[in-house]
């Protein structure tokens, strides 16, 4: 296989890229001055070098003085007695773009396909069983540097509204009604077949705001 297809099949491993798309961006390349080249080729080498997974939620952020834990998690006026489920960073985004949400969360990772079980060994189910089992039960949460925490309360399932998220949802459902704890989904606001990503602001604001416990 030559530079130009290897390259291409390369882009075709992103989300949602086909084919046409992924030609498309090698000839966007072709197109650019070598420090525009060298320039992306040096960010994408560093990036993992720079970009770090949050030790308690998961999401992606820029590591700053060797820190732990991503903005969210070590700020102290986070509302810890909510923990929102969202399947990926990209959710968590839209979610704090909306301004609705003042609580804590966690990326799972993806969701459950209904038939296939792909990605299923990627999924953070142990990770999210140890967050709320240390997080229910003050006397049971270690102290982690940056981090205060209260008693959790209520875990929002916040996955898309599509058969893989409610697939995943209604696992985690089965999954997590042992802690006694309440567990809410969002309500109206999403239509079906929506990704979480891609919602507006007041879609956002009424699917929070009415959220139904299950």
């Amino acid at each position: 296989m030559d530079t130009f297809n290897k390259l291409a099949e390369l882009f075709r491993q992103f989300p949602g890229i086909g084919p046409r798309q992924a030609k498309r961006f090698v000839f966007f390349l072709l197109s650019k001055d070598r420090e525009y080249l060298e320039e992306l080729q040096e960010l994408i080498a560093n990036l993992k070098d720079h970009i770090v997974q949050c030790g308690e939620c998961f999401r992606f952020f820029q590591r700053r003085n060797d820190a732990l834990f991503c903005s969210i998690c070590a700020d102290p006026n986070r509302d810890t007695s909510e923990l929102m489920v969202v399947a990926k960073d990209t959710d968590l985004e839209a979610m704090e773009k909306s301004n609705m949400y003042q609580g804590k969360y966690f990326v799972l990772g993806g969701t459950r396909a209904l038939v296939e079980r792909k990605h299923a060994d990627k999924l953070r189910i142990q990770e999210l069983t140890d967050r709320v089992s240390r997080s229910v039960t003050p006397s049971v949460i270690p102290a982690k540097a940056g981090i205060q925490r209260e008693p959790l309360r209520e875990i929002i399932l916040a996955l898309s509204a599509n058969p893989d998220g409610e697939h995943t949802t209604d696992e985690l459902k089965t999954l997590l009604t042992h802690f006694s704890i309440k567990i809410s989904t969002l309500g109206r606001g999403l239509s079906t077949g929506s990704e979480l990503e891609y919602a507006d602001k007041e879609t956002l604001k009424s699917a929070l705001k009415n959220r139904s416990e299950s």
